[in-house]
Order: C-alpha cells, then structure tokens, then sequence
C-alpha cells in the first residue's frame, strides 16, 4: 500500500526517473540551501532522502534573493551514463521598482543543467542554458538528440505572462543551446502554462503541462503530436489529474506532474499536492508530492486508473502491506561535523559564516547574524514540518548582553511568516524570554509578547503544534514545563496566507536562529532538537 503524500512537508515540484531498480524524485528548494532536494526508493511505497546536489558556490549562491524564489521546479534525467538536473535560480519575482506600483510583470530566472555519473555525487559546474522563462526540462530523444523545453514569460503589457512553452536544441558536445527556440504549445483556457515534460511513446511525443495556477484551480494536462515541433492535440477528456472541481478530496492543489515507466511496463504519475488544514483551509506543510498509478486507453491517452482524473490517498500496491501509522521520533545530536541531512539554512553558499558544528564539538554552534528575515546573512537552521501535530525541543545555551542579541526555538515560513520563540536582553528585567511574531494577515505585522525574567544558565525550549494552534514552553534544570498563555495562529505558516500577488511557495519549518544585530557576532550553542510527530492533543 502507498500512502499519499509519500513526500510530506515542502516537497513540491516532483521529476521522478527510473533507473534499473532504483527510482529517484527531485524536488524544489526554493530560498533553502543546498539546493534540490532527492530521494530514492526501490518499491515506489519507502521513500529516503539521500542528496541535495547543489552545495557549491559555484553551482549556487542565493544570497538576497526574495522569499519563495532561488531553486525552482527541479527536472531529473538520466541519459549516456549520466544523471542530468535541469533547474531555474529566480533572482526576482516580479513587484516592480516604482513606487506605488504593483505590477509583477517583470522577473528573473535562469535555468542551468548540472550532470553526474551518480546521484550522490560531486555534481558538475552549471552550464546555463537560457533566461527565457521557467521550468526546464531537459528531453532526450531516441535519436540521442536533446531538447530543452521550458515556459516563455511575457513580460510586455497587455501579454499573457505565460507565453507557452518553448523547445530548443541542446548541443552537449558544445554545451549550450542551438538553433532557434520555437514554442510549441500555447495552453489551454485554463492559463498559467507551466511545468512542461516531454516523452515519447508509440510514435507519439506527449507533452505533460501543468495549468490553472499552483493554487486550488491546479490540473494536469496532456497533449499529443506526430511531429517534436507540433501542431499538439489536446486531450480528448480534458485535464488528466486534478481536484480543482472536488472540494471534497483530502489532496488538493493536484499539479505539476511527470512521469514514470516501472520495470513491469505499468506509468506512474508524481505531482504536486496540499493537505489543507481542517479548519482553515490552508496547507502548512506546503506543496507535498503524491503518486499514483496511470493508465493507458486503446485510443493512446492515459487516465487514471478509476478514469475520473482524481488524486487518490492510498494506492494498492501488490506484495506490499499497509503501512503502520506510527508516530516519527527523530531525536538529533550534533557530534559529528556535518549538519544532520534533514536541516537546512538560508540562501547562503558559505555555512561557515552562519553556524559551526567543529567549533565547539557537541553542540549546533549559531552564530549571531542579521534580523530574522534578512534575505541576505541569516543564522537559521531549521527542518521541515511534515504532519499537522508534532513537539518539537531544544535545549540552548546563551547570555545575551544586550536587546540586539536573541537565539532561540523559532517556526518560519519566511520573512513576513514566523513564531518566534527567543532569549534576549532587557533592560530593567535582565535576560528574558519572549515570543516575536510577523502576522501576514493582521493589521500590525511585528506583534511581541510581554518579556518573562529567566534566570542564567542553559535553557529548554519547546513548541506544541496541533493543527491551526501553537504553544511555546521552557524549563531549566529538571522543573516542569512553564507554558507561555498566549496561544498563536499556526495557519499562517502557509501559502495561502499572504497578500495577494506576492510569492509564497514553500511551507513551515522548525527550528534554531540567533542574530546579533550590534555586529558582535554573539554565538549562541544548541545541545540537541527533538521532533516528535504524535495525534492531536488538546491544550495542556
């Protein structure tokens, strides 16, 4: 049995390729550093995270790039020998520059392939293939031929942004693109063409776009031509996979798709999904990948398998069984000298400048940096939230000296987004605890608890998420928790709640930060971060 989303917390964006026994998806990282995230099954059902290719500066450097854009919409082949990863590096959305302004019609993307001949490898250097637009892809012929294909962005007034897709021919030998870009495909009314693969079957190329927007209206569509360059048919029955007209379906948001061939000939389809909270409507975990299988008619079309076009939750798998619906427990310590593989940091190529794991053996060394937010040196090391309900716990040593000088436990989304549970300096009070928050949806955006005295000394924090609601704690020494009273919106850890035309395309983390805002550098030690999944709690 597989059961749906098998990628859960931020994983959108999914390229799935087979190679013999071994299947491996590719994921969008967005702002978070190293860049692309895979995992690897041998059974479609079990699902590890092995790599994250991008962790060079050569190959990436997203420092002041806005929330939600750097690594977009991975797409991972194999071919000659070769794992091949095709990816854009959004510098900038797309608010424009005039005060007053709010138009989006300006944005910066390049695409660049990187190859290795395995997939934990060093990868190379990235070629850049071209700005045009984004989601590449990078299709390979049975003539041994590539082509990129990727979405063309219109950025002149009165155009429709998503101008289609575009192909063009790529020189491996010369390492670049060649000859002229045509666009093959213009969409459908349902607009906002994007996420683009090609494949080849039975003397047809298939062209796989996702439409409808990256929101509730997201689908699936599916076109056909006898030639690479066109006229494409679409698809008799319309999108292949959506939810856009199913309010009613646990997975949501169903889009960005590709495709796979399994070794005994059946297709398979990975997408895009959002589990909605139950309450309020919004997706905390962000976009999570799904699977399910596919079918092909005798008219050469494929369906699902009920015909219907669904996302599905669980999926018969034969000689599989049910998977136990037990609680995670990942209990983390920091004795070795690599940050453990479910953490990530913020845009920067160089970790040194933000944290240590040698410096201090034994502990998760932050160094104090810019504000909570900052798009450009920010000392937060945080992993994703992946199920509605979870604790999470840190135990943190740190003397502040002065009201510019936090560390503490902190659940982020991204600038405008957070809950932020922190140690500081006051200066009547001496070292206190308090919660900042950035609400994206109430009229004062920085919102402050009343600051609590803490004595000196290492310190536990703690979080409590149960659906929409979140609860902070702490303790010293070997004293019961002390609850915070105020009880915080966790909804806002989500794309949906934000202001309108602005990117929010990642989902929650949680994790540990430290700033310095003097330019001290004032460190801040972290001994250990428990996550601990478990069923819904009431309020203790």
């Amino acid at each position: 049995m597989i059961r749906n989303p098998i990628l859960r917390g931020f994983n959108p964006d999914p390229s799935i390729v087979r190679v013999g026994t071994d299947y491996y998806i590719a994921t969008s990282t967005f702002e978070w550093f190293p860049g692309v995230q895979i995992h690897h099954s041998t059974d479609l059902v079990n699902w590890r995270l092995i790599t994250r290719p991008l962790r060079r500066p050569s190959q990436l450097n997203m420092i002041g790039a806005p929330d939600s854009c750097g690594v977009w919409a991975p797409c991972l082949t194999h071919a000659d020998g070769l794992f091949h990863l095709v990816y854009t590096d959004v510098k900038r959305y797309g608010r424009t520059s005039v005060g007053g302004a709010s138009g989006a019609s300006l944005r910066d993307f390049h695409n660049y392939l990187v190859t290795s001949p395995t997939i934990d490898g060093d990868w190379s250097d990235p070629i850049h293939l071209n700005s045009s637009g984004f989601d590449p892809s990078l299709f390979h012929d049975d003539d041994g031929r590539k082509y990129l294909i990727n979405m063309l962005w219109d950025h002149r007034p009165g155009a429709n942004r998503f101008g289609g897709i575009v192909l063009q021919e790529y020189d491996p030998g010369l390492k670049r693109l060649v000859g002229e870009r045509r666009v093959i495909f213009k969409g459908t009314a349902l607009g906002l063409t994007e996420a683009p693969h090609l494949y080849r079957r039975d003397g047809w190329y298939y062209l796989l776009t996702a439409e409808g927007g990256t929101g509730w209206g997201h689908a699936v569509t599916l076109a056909r031509s006898r030639s690479l360059d066109g006229r494409y048919e679409l698809h008799p029955d319309g999108p292949i996979l959506t939810a856009r007209d199913r309010p009613d379906s646990p997975l949501q948001r169903a889009g960005h798709a590709d495709l796979v061939e399994d070794a005994e000939g059946r297709t398979w389809a990975v997408y895009l999904c959002g589990r909605p909270l139950r309450n309020r409507g919004r997706c905390v975990m962000g976009r999570e990948t799904a699977i399910q299988p596919m079918v092909w008619g005798e008219d050469g079309w494929l369906r699902t398998e009920a015909g219907d076009a669904l996302p599905v939750l669980d999926v018969v798998m034969p000689g599989t069984d049910v998977p136990a619906a037990a609680d995670v427990v990942e209990i983390t310590t920091f004795d070795g000298p690599d940050l453990p593989l479910a953490f990530q940091w913020l845009r920067s190529p160089w970790p040194e400048e933000l944290f240590s794991l040698t410096e201090r053996p034994g502990v998760l060394r932050l160094f104090g940096r810019e504000s909570l937010g900052s798009a450009f040196r920010q000392s937060l090391v945080a992993r994703r939230q992946q199920a509605f309900c979870f604790t999470a716990t840190t135990a943190m040593s740190f003397q502040p000296a002065h009201y510019q000088q936090a560390a503490g436990l902190v659940c982020y989304y991204g600038a405008a987004k957070f809950h932020y549970l922190h140690v500081t300096h006051d200066d009547v009070l001496g070292r206190v605890l308090q919660v900042m928050s950035a609400l994206p949806d109430q009229a004062q955006a920085d919102a402050f608890t009343r600051p609590i005295s803490i004595p000196d000394g290492r310190i536990e924090l703690r979080v409590d998420v149960d659906e929409e609601r979140l609860r902070f704690a702490w303790r010293q020494g070997d004293s019961d928790w002390t609850w915070l009273p105020e009880v915080f919106d966790a909804s806002i850890l989500s794309d949906e709640a934000a202001q309108p035309g602005t990117a929010n395309f990642t989902g929650a983390f949680v994790g540990m930060a430290c700033q310095d805002t003097s330019g001290a550098g004032l460190h801040a030690d972290f001994h250990h971060f428990d996550y601990r999944e478990r069923p819904y709690r009431p309020r203790p």
